[in-house]
């Protein structure tokens, strides 16, 4: 099957679930002042996306070793179109988080299917690269729901804007179930469910997950939680630039991951050809970007624009833990394995999001202004983070060791 047939429809759904995840990092200032909603209140009416697509997973990977990707995710954007409208149509908290929950289930195929495919189609060398281009899509519509959105903010309301992305995503269901085809060798899983729970318990008891899981729930997760929420809300509160500006901020930094997303489909395949390997760039990657936040939180440089786009450049790698970790496990397993590690990305995405609110609206209480409690929330994530990266080398290193025995 030629690869664009293939990547096209996969890639233009994972467009549109990035653009629902980063969207209200601008929205949310307005929905914030339309329905007077608190710091909590924002962190939890965003966070249902990501809650919602963290308990779709471990289901999500049994359908797709069974039922294969094409069907799965078609079925699922048909629900992230309803969840749409619905969130268009709701007028108050509960329907808002109700319907962007079901925008989360819906979309929640969307990189996993891709992944799925693509194992089929592919060979192992093949996946970084189509990794890379996969999040090249992902990062696009995160630049789109930056300063692109803040600009159709001005001449349309976030309600129509909502109808638009139904019609959009249901468009995209019907690309893909059309437009792609099933490879016939590849026959789906017939194995019971209780032989899909071993696999899925299988998954879970291995040092390798565990190796990259923790970084997964810490790195990638807090990374998605700043970039669709608290990125905007820092910029504002902390660093008191313009909602303008502070979405200027955002679609340079969201630009700048493109250039990682690209490098990676142009060039890891050549790299690890050379003696670097994912798993290094990886790693290398994961560690700056940590750097690059405390570099922000720290408030150290004035350079706050180049801080921004140098965490987008390097949190852009965190996307390799995906193949990294689906690369420890046989074929049959692949769809569990990175839908299992999915899971671990959002829920450290729900929690950090969520948390974050509900600490600074804690630390407010109690006497702090809301850019102290923020500046205090980053410190958290921050120290999460470390823990778990200096958890991945020790792994890496005891590996390492095993393998000279």
């Amino acid at each position: 099957m030629p690869l664009s047939r293939l990547l096209l429809p996969f890639a233009a759904a994972y467009f549109l679930s990035y653009f629902y995840r980063s969207a209200n990092a601008v929205i949310g200032p307005g929905l914030a002042r339309e329905l007077g909603l608190s710091a909590g209140d924002l962190g939890l009416l965003t966070s249902t996306y990501l809650l919602a697509f963290c308990l779709a997973q471990l289901p999500l990977g049994m359908l797709l070793d069974r039922f294969g990707a094409r069907r799965v995710e078609a079925a699922l954007l048909v629900v992230a179109a309803a969840g749409a409208a619905a969130f268009a149509l709701a007028d108050g908290l509960t329907g808002l988080a109700g319907a962007r929950a079901v925008i989360g289930l819906g979309v929640s195929a969307c990189l996993m299917a891709a992944f799925k495919a693509f194992s089929q189609w592919y060979p192992p060398e093949r996946q970084a690269s189509l990794t890379g281009w996969m999040m090249t899509a992902g990062g696009l519509g995160a630049l789109a729901a930056t300063a692109p959105l803040e600009a159709l903010l001005a001449v349309a309301g976030w309600r129509e804007i909502f109808w638009l992305l139904a019609a959009a995503t249901l468009a995209a269901a019907v690309w893909l179930f059309l437009g792609v085809a099933d490879r016939p060798a590849a026959a789906h899983a017939t194995e019971g469910l209780a032989a899909q729970w071993r696999g899925v318990r299988q998954i879970f008891a291995s040092r390798h997950f565990w190796r990259f899981a923790p970084l997964g729930l810490a790195m990638t997760g807090g990374f998605m939680a700043v970039q669709g929420l608290w990125s905007m809300v820092w910029l504002m509160q902390v660093n008191g630039y313009a909602r303008a500006e502070a979405a200027d901020h955002l679609a340079a930094m969201s630009f700048a991951m493109l250039f990682t997303y690209v490098g990676i489909g142009l060039l890891s395949t050549r790299l690890a050809r050379r003696g670097i390997p994912p798993l290094r760039l990886f790693a290398a990657g994961v560690g700056l970007s940590i750097v690059m936040l405390a570099l922000i939180a720290s408030e150290a440089l004035p350079q706050t624009r180049a801080l921004w786009i140098a965490y987008g450049v390097c949190a852009g790698f965190g996307t390799l833990g995906y193949s990294q970790t689906a690369a420890g496990f046989p074929l049959a397993l692949a769809g569990r394995a990175t839908t299992a590690y999915n899971l671990m990305v959002f829920a450290g995405g729900f929690g950090v999001q969520w948390g974050v609110g509900l600490f600074v609206d804690l630390l407010t209480r109690l006497g702090q202004s809301p850019a102290d409690a923020l500046r205090t929330a980053f410190a958290g994530l921050l120290a999460l983070q470390v823990a778990a990266y200096a958890a991945f080398v020790l792994a890496g290193r005891r590996r390492a060791d095993a393998a000279v025995s």
